[in-house]
């Protein structure tokens, strides 16, 4: 019942003054820069196969978990395909908005982990949320959301979708790297239905 408030409150967060930072991902512990130079190095780096630490050579997970290569790549070609209409599209993001790192007090929402704060496109905390909870569908009430605010999302659903992509596909990658089957076959249920749901929306 109280969704515009989790509305209202994120797109406050993406609203915030942005100058002091070049480019698009998480920003660095170090120089508190985004990580890469443009969006799309940002979507390359994050499934790069030779990154360092924990994510090296993660796509060992394509014969040792239920994350196959083949479906893994459809849905990274499309969230590619879709990555030109998030081009230039730059804001401050939370980055982290489950529904457990949200509190809810009167009339306003607290964010309690900024831990992988960002700079890209602001749907992408929209899609972090409708990745969370399928079911409430949050991508068709963000967009009836937008109509009755008169607030103009251009390229909508593509730019959802890419955004969608890049985090379902994180979320697979560490549920697969964890052994957590009924997870990954939450995840790729909800990635397969994605597309309907945005062609539901009519023009």
């Amino acid at each position: 019942q109280c969704y515009e408030m989790f509305f209202d409150s994120i797109l406050e967060i993406n609203k915030a003054d942005i100058s002091e930072f070049v480019g698009y991902g998480e920003l660095d512990d170090e120089t508190h820069q985004p990580e890469f130079q443009t969006f799309r190095d940002f979507l390359e780096g994050t499934f790069d196969n030779e990154q360092e630490g924990y994510w090296y050579h993660w796509q060992e997970l394509f014969e040792t978990s239920m994350m196959k290569r083949e479906f893994f790549e459809k849905f990274y070609n499309k969230m590619m395909e879709y990555s030109t209409y998030c081009d230039g599209q730059r804001y401050l993001v939370n980055n982290n908005t489950f529904f457990i790192n949200m509190v809810c007090a009167e009339d306003k929402v607290g964010f309690l982990d900024w831990t992988r704060t960002a700079i890209t496109d602001f749907l992408l905390d929209f899609a972090i949320m409708d990745e969370n909870k399928p079911y409430l569908k949050v991508a068709e009430k963000l967009y009836a959301y937008a109509k009755k605010k008169g607030i103009e999302i251009p390229n909508y659903k593509e730019r959802f979708a890419c955004m969608k992509y890049y985090k379902a596909l994180c979320c697979l990658m560490w549920h697969a790297s964890i052994d957590d089957y009924e997870s990954c076959k939450w995840i790729i249920k909800s990635i397969e239905e994605f597309e309907g749901r945005l062609e539901a929306l009519g023009e």
